[in-house]
């Protein structure tokens, strides 16, 4: 359904089932009707893609695609608006789930939401040319195990991640080994992560809050090369080696 073709009465049938799905995080244009007119971040999240949307692929020409912690949609739509084939959303909030479902059907987008963790996506039994994470990170008990499991078992080629960072954008670059007695934990820059014991900006699903360069070590160690960082919490990567193969994981697991 295009703009044009919302009469009156579809209108206010679209603005009262938005009421309905509400609160909304992402503020999607419906024929008119706005999601989230008043989002704190603003016209959020359209406000960020455009500030990072150049260094992405203009043409996915059918594509797959899968939208990790998707919420509403936005980033599955713009990927369809990029020619993606495949799209799957997917989110643990049933809600989030259900805008995401009623907005693909207003803009006419065929893509695919299914309820599912991040910590279950092995079972999809499938890797996608794209990997959308964006803005979940931050929500997880367990970060690096998550992009591990994205690694191992869903991504093919590219991903497209983001999360809230906060501390120094210094990168310290740090050495391979240290002795027990050695260390650089308090150099400027040095790869670190937030704990919230609490809730952070009123919201008690916060957990880890990297730095920067805390965000790049763990892409790295998940595996992931990262191409460039078309903002300052926006990372395109692509999917590498991990360095957690072959004899590299029993000599750093083994007992001490």
């Amino acid at each position: 359904m295009s703009p044009g073709d919302a009469g009156p009465r579809a209108v206010e049938d679209i603005r009262r089932r938005v009421a309905e799905l509400g609160p909304w995080f992402h503020n999607l244009d419906l024929n008119g009707i706005e999601t989230a007119p008043g989002h704190f971040l603003g016209n959020h999240p359209s406000d960020k893609w455009s500030r990072f949307a150049h260094a992405l692929p203009d043409d996915l020409n059918g594509a797959s695609v899968l939208d990790i912690g998707c919420n509403a949609g936005f980033h599955s739509f713009e990927m369809k608006r990029r020619g993606a084939g495949r799209v799957l959303g997917v989110d643990h909030d049933e809600r989030y789930l259900a805008q995401a479902q009623f907005a693909a059907e207003i803009l006419g987008f065929d893509v695919t939401f299914r309820q599912l963790s991040v910590y279950d996506v092995a079972a999809l039994g499938e890797r996608f040319d794209v990997v959308v994470f964006m803005g979940v990170l931050y929500h997880l008990r367990h970060p690096l195990l998550a992009l591990d499991l994205i690694h191992e078992h869903v991504a093919g080629d590219m991903l497209l991640f983001q999360t809230l960072q906060r501390g120094t954008d210094e990168v310290h670059q740090v050495k391979s080994d240290y002795e027990f007695s050695e260390g650089e934990f308090d150099a400027e820059g040095y790869p670190l992560a937030y704990f919230v014991e609490h809730a952070y900006a009123g919201d008690p699903s916060n957990w880890w809050i990297p730095n920067r360069a805390g965000s790049e070590a763990m892409l790295r160690a998940a595996g992931f090369e990262i191409v460039s960082r078309p903002e300052p919490d926006t990372f395109i990567c692509r999917r590498g080696a991990s360095p957690w193969q072959g004899a590299v994981y029993p000599a750093r697991g083994a007992a001490r």
